[in-house]
């Protein structure tokens, strides 16, 4: 798998790419905060931050999946959880990892997924992941992440297991 990485300048240039690759993925799910609309809000949120990080896969010449997120400020946490005791320093967000169905299954999400927290000089990664999601939740869990508490950031989100991974 090939990889290609973008940061806050590149944003403009890469959102189409990201929003349709969201589109084929959550093309099934009616849950409006799933829909295009939604998404493009959070991807302009975190593309206008200026340490904004993406790195996407690539087989064959045709994209199979992204990983997006930017550092916290300091004191910065997740909206609807309060930092967890010992988290401290320098803090990555991971916003988003998502493959296409075609690749799911096959690593290609883990790959993304280390390439991007690699290149980042962070103590900590924390994400988000759908607290209905046991697998997913499991998934994270094996790559090192625990569930340190639950958040529902907003009115239309699902509640969320907030994980960590000390690095």
């Amino acid at each position: 798998m090939d990889l290609k990485w973008y940061t806050h300048t590149d944003a403009p240039d890469v959102r189409s790419l990201l929003l349709d690759l969201h589109d084929e993925v959550y093309a099934h799910d009616p849950d409006p905060f799933h829909s295009r609309e939604r998404f493009s809000y959070f991807v302009d949120l975190w593309s206008a931050r200026e340490d904004w990080t993406c790195v996407s896969g690539w087989e064959n010449n045709s994209p199979v999946g992204y990983a997006y997120g930017s550092k916290f400020k300091p004191g910065g946490w997740w909206k609807g959880a309060d930092r967890p005791k010992g988290v401290r320093g320098r803090i990555f967000a991971l916003s988003e990892l998502l493959v296409t169905p075609q690749w799911q299954g096959t690593g290609r999400a883990q790959r993304i997924h280390d390439a991007l927290l690699h290149s980042m000089d962070v103590d900590f990664a924390t994400l988000l992941v759908d607290s209905t999601h046991a697998k997913v939740q499991a998934l994270y869990e094996s790559w090192g992440y625990e569930k340190r508490d639950e958040a529902k950031p907003s009115d239309d989100s699902p509640v969320y297991a907030v994980m960590v991974r000390y690095l």
